[in-house]
């Protein structure tokens, strides 16, 4: 970190199951202008991989840079020292606002170190229809939705303006609007952290931003018809399939626009010129390239494959080809806050990229996650006693994917294969190949990062053991069941 940097205050801003190919910066099909923005002034990570492929095995990464089970065999925070802790004790005003994911709360340890904390995370009341509805948050939005239109009128009856195209299922506004309130109140130096869950399944993005990204070819009716096609667990065909794409990228650039709100506020505040901003994906979101929707535990580049892009103000913008994991994020806003980072935490920072160019470390990324007898059982395992132990390997061209318990192994060179269909393993590789070289390098880390993850429980003689954060409160427990964590 260059002693006389400019950065005062950073702004982390994540979005739950955001796929790389969803926004401009990676994809010129795309639309996503605030945050491509981002990305023509800053630094942009062309291969970004989250270290899971779902919100709790992903973020202790991301907020505490370290790798999910290896310091208690459980998810969540707990144990190690955050990225907020850090940087509250170095004298860093702190502020992290959640939009409802219930796997980022203090239950979890992810207050630890915040100033202001907020996940927006609401009590669901005992009457069977609030616990219905908090159960099938799709039906919640179409019936805000609809009674949308009543409450404008109201609205403006009352004399006031309503910007709200119906009730906010995904919380972004509640975010939003405690986001800037933090940025009237706080003084410098600050680190804001905000988190959107509208990427999220269901998609329900506002109907004005279906017809921008669609070209006004998809209305509310195919909405509804999508969502009632996959809620009842019909056939999703070609054009439901495409409906829902729509739906993401239109939740995608609902985002967006949230985040141009966000940078309005820190300008208003005279904060832009001296604000880094991150914007990071937590996981990606698949639509049936393996068989599946949504982003049930498999390690493929449709859940792995990330954005992250770093604006610092002053720097050029970049492209950056070389892998990098989501561990990363905590050490690079340390440094560029002028903060040490503990040695605890597992990633580099990128800070030296972004701001001199240099060539982030050229080390491969792994990723884990747990999967039950079937791909999509229920409930979603929470510790690595839950069920096989999945294990990812990646670099610029390879991903290697290991199955710890049943011993079986996939291999996929992604320059000629993107869509990881080909499995190189199925055909005997030859001892000289370029894919068994692969293989044999990739496979220490494997064995080394399972050692890491299940050494901790060997040592405390209690593998299997049940810990601290499987008691969970009705409440909190319902709002998990409505993002289809059950």
């Amino acid at each position: 970190m260059d002693a006389d940097t400019t950065v005062s205050n950073v702004v982390l801003v994540t979005v739950d199951s955001l796929r790389a190919d969803a926004l401009g910066a990676y994809d010129s099909d795309r639309h996503t202008p605030v945050i491509d923005g981002l990305g023509d002034r800053g630094t942009v990570f062309e291969r970004a991989f989250a270290t899971g492929n779902w919100t709790p095995f992903s973020f202790p990464s991301i907020l505490a840079s370290r790798p999910v089970f290896a310091d208690s065999g459980e998810i969540g925070v707990d144990a190690v020292p955050t990225l907020a802790s850090v940087l509250s004790e170095a004298g860093v005003a702190t502020g992290g606002f959640n939009a409802a994911n219930g796997f980022l709360t203090s239950h979890w340890g992810y207050d630890d170190g915040f100033d202001e904390f907020e996940p927006f995370v609401a009590s669901v009341g005992g009457s069977i229809y609030s616990r219905y509805l908090a159960t099938h948050p799709t039906v919640e939005a179409w019936i805000q939705l609809a009674t949308s239109p009543f409450r404008r009128i109201r609205s403006r009856l009352a004399g006031d303006v309503d910007d709200r195209p119906f009730l906010d299922t995904s919380r972004m506004f509640d975010v939003e609007h405690a986001a800037a309130a933090f940025l009237d109140t706080v003084e410098e130096p600050f680190f804001l952290w905000v988190h959107y869950m509208d990427t999220h399944t269901p998609y329900v993005p506002a109907p004005r931003y279906i017809r921008e990204v669609s070209g006004n070819r998809v209305g509310t009716h195919r909405m509804l018809h999508a969502h009632t096609r996959t809620g009842l667990g019909w056939e999703v065909g070609e054009r439901t399939l495409s409906d829902l794409r729509t739906l993401y990228q239109a939740a995608a650039r609902q985002v967006d626009a949230s985040v141009g709100r966000l940078l309005e506020s820190l300008s208003a505040n005279g904060f832009d010129d001296e604000t880094a901003v991150v914007v990071a994906g937590d996981h990606g979101e698949e639509f049936q390239e393996h068989g599946h929707l949504a982003h049930y535990p498999k390690l493929y580049d449709e859940l792995i494959r990330v954005p992250l892009i770093v604006d610092v103000p002053g720097t050029p913008g970049r492209r950056v080809e070389g892998p990098v994991g989501l561990d990363a994020v905590p050490p690079t806003v340390a440094a560029l806050l002028n903060v040490d980072a503990p040695d605890s935490w597992a990633g580099s920072s990128l800070a030296p990229t972004v701001q001199n160019g240099d060539a982030p470390l050229d080390h491969p990324v792994v990723s884990v996650t747990v999967r039950g007898e079937e791909v999509t059982a229920q409930p979603i395992p929470r510790s690595l006693s839950d069920g096989d132990l999945l294990i990812s390997v990646r670099d610029c061209d390879w991903t290697y994917i290991r199955n710890i318990d049943s011993e079986t192994e996939e291999l996929y060179r992604r320059p000629d294969d993107p869509d990881q269909q080909t499995d190189l393993t199925a055909a005997d590789l030859d001892a000289d190949s370029a894919g068994r070289a692969v293989i044999d390098r990739f496979r220490p880390l494997v064995d080394a990062h399972v050692e890491l993850l299940r050494g901790h429980d060997r040592v405390a003689g209690n593998e299997g053991a049940e810990g601290p954060n499987t008691d969970i409160d009705a409440g909190l427990d319902a709002r998990l069941e409505a993002l289809g964590y059950k």
